[in-house]
């Protein structure tokens, strides 16, 4: 078993699979990455399988060193990933070495960045998921002298996993696919309208529970009864604040549900910093 040691940790790192399924009847959020897309990229490019534990990494990556022999392949946002110093390319596996220091540097683009390791990391599963949360794990991010493990391996990566095509144009984006929401119908018309005409300005206070907007949004709807939602959900605050729910976030909620992001609108919403301007464009 190779041994990782956390010599930085990062601004907001933690180690996520696809999430746990099947105890939300009991509270559980779901969790996992929330950029699959990047995730299940990283993990092909290795071989790994469908649903191995990757880092992932929130606008300033950690440094981290080996002790043993691995292959690794980083993608999502560019946070200027370097070995030893050299700086390396996104969605292509690197062969380390025992003594390698994997560190990054300036952010490119994107917010969250992801780093997959040959058959994933093993963090313990809890409740059928290696995903940090707090409430569940006990564990809420890296911290600075942490020690991860992994398989060990001297075997060099097949080339045809690195010939995969990969499409990095969502990173840029600034449209979020979204459905009609449940309470979406109850909006007067020139307001369904509108949440697909106005630009929204992404909040400074927004994490893995859930992203704010700047702007608020006319809101004339009574509270619902508590309700189920899920990753995608957009609520519509009494304020008038749109609330988008990330991977992290409850199972029930109070709040009008007026649109539902589909899995590519997280994908593209989850790379976006605060300050950027986004807008809602309708998918049928």
């Amino acid at each position: 078993m190779g041994e990782l040691l956390v010599k930085q940790a990062g601004l907001f790192t933690t180690i996520q699979d696809l999430g746990r399924f099947g105890s939300r009847k009991y509270g559980v959020p779901e969790s996992g990455v929330v950029d699959r897309y990047a995730f299940r990229i990283c993990n092909l490019i290795l071989g790994n399988s469908s649903n191995a534990a990757v880092m992932e990494m929130t606008f300033m990556g950690p440094v981290l060193k080996f002790n043993s022999a691995t292959n690794i392949c980083i993608g999502g946002a560019d946070l200027t990933p370097k070995i030893n110093d050299l700086e390396v390319e996104l969605h292509t596996p690197f062969q380390i070495q025992a003594g390698d220091i994997l560190s990054f540097g300036k952010r490119k683009f994107g917010l969250r960045s992801y780093l997959a390791i040959k058959d994933g990391f093993q963090s313990p599963e809890v409740l059928g998921s290696r995903s940090w949360l707090h409430s569940i794990t006990g564990k809420t991010r890296l911290q600075k002298g942490q020690v991860l493990g992994y398989q060990a391996s001297e075997a060099m990566i097949n080339s045809s996993h690195a010939a995969i095509q990969v499409d990095t144009d969502y990173l840029e984006s600034k449209e979020i696919e979204a459905y009609e929401g449940p309470e979406f119908v109850k909006l007067p018309k020139h307001l369904q309208e509108l949440i697909f005409q106005q630009k929204f300005t992404l909040h400074g206070d927004s994490n893995r529970m859930a992203i704010q907007f700047e702007e608020t949004f006319q809101n004339n709807l009574e509270s619902i009864h508590t309700s189920p939602v899920m990753p995608g959900t957009v609520q519509l605050t009494p304020s008038g604040k749109l609330i988008a729910l990330m991977r992290d976030c409850q199972t029930t909620g109070g709040y009008p549900r007026v649109l539902q992001l589909s899995e590519f609108g997280i994908q593209v919403l989850a790379q976006k910093t605060p300050g950027e301007i986004v807008q809602f464009r309708k998918k049928l």
